[in-house]
């Protein structure tokens, strides 16, 4: 009879070891969101006094009202949520037919299409140029800024193009046999074959797109447009004026009311913050399952 292998007592000592790191790694990356947390969920002049680290000490709402006192962060909430779902789905349009083209063997010239693609990755003209080019295509105050200057990403196309490299070839040589163009080809066989990579590819996009202010901040002025993230941004510059000068430039009186017995410029910092962290942790779950797998394509060939 085959006996297993026996476990002895240095085993148990490198396995306690290795469980201790893993647990103290682990609690130095969940413990500074779980302070955001319980920091937003206290009274801002309490929590400024410190001493709180396992759950808030006066349990208040007043942080987040604050945050959500102002109407345009409602709308910007709608407009970030309009360019995370148009904008991804747009870009993953367009990066797996691109990819899709650049993976076929028979493409004429694909060569120096990559080499442009790949100049394009790691050069660009600049700030002011790029302005101008937005302001040349009209794109300047309208929502289609938000969508396509980020139409394409080079890497996200690199990634997918390895996928695409690693499905047998019998797979679209059967469907030719069976008189399935290449378009037919694409949308039914590569794409529900593509659900790791694209899953991985959208939630790259998909933060990107949440977390963008830059170009809200830059090519769009009208307020109906503003993003959640500009808007947050706003409100912790004005948190931090309502710290210094004791008033808000919105309503003096009321801010500084609230900055006296309620919150701070901290509080609001932190409850800004998870407020915009809160629906990536909310999505991530149902796409984790895919990640390890399409961030790994294309780094062994199989």
């Amino acid at each position: 009879m085959k006996r297993g292998f026996r476990r002895t007592r240095e085993d148990y000592v490198i396995d306690g070891i290795v469980y201790t790191i893993l647990i103290v790694v682990m609690i130095a990356t969940i413990y500074p969101f779980y302070y955001s947390l319980i920091i937003s969920l206290n009274n801002g002049i309490d929590a400024s006094r410190g001493g709180i680290f396992l759950w808030p000490r006066m349990f208040t709402w007043d942080n987040y009202e604050a945050v959500f006192s102002n109407d345009q962060l409602i709308k910007a909430y709608g407009v970030t949520i309009a360019r995370t779902l148009i904008g991804t789905v747009s870009s993953l349009a367009f990066t797996a037919l691109v990819a899709y083209c650049l993976a076929h063997k028979g493409l004429m010239f694909k060569n120096y299409y990559f080499l442009f693609f790949i100049i394009a990755m790691y050069f660009s003209g600049g700030l002011i140029p790029y302005f101008i080019l937005i302001k040349k295509l009209h794109l300047m105050n309208t929502f289609a800024v938000y969508i396509i200057p980020d139409l394409l990403s080079v890497f996200n196309v690199i990634i997918m193009m390895s996928f695409f490299r690693e499905l047998p070839e019998a797979l679209k040589e059967s469907a030719r046999i069976d008189g399935a163009s290449d378009l037919r080809t694409f949308l039914r066989i590569m794409l529900p074959l593509s659900a790791p990579v694209l899953a991985t590819i959208a939630l790259f996009n998909g933060v990107g797109h949440w977390n963008a202010w830059f170009d809200s901040a830059y090519f769009v002025n009208d307020k109906s447009l503003k993003t959640v993230s500009f808007m947050l941004m706003e409100l912790i510059n004005k948190a931090n004026l309502t710290a210094v000068t004791g008033a808000n430039t919105v309503d003096a009186q009321r801010s500084a009311t609230y900055a006296a017995q309620t919150f701070t410029a901290e509080s609001i910092r932190m409850a800004t913050m998870i407020i915009v962290v809160i629906p990536i942790i909310c999505v991530y779950p149902f796409l984790q399952k895919y990640f390890v797998k399409g961030i790994m394509v294309g780094s062994v060939k199989g």
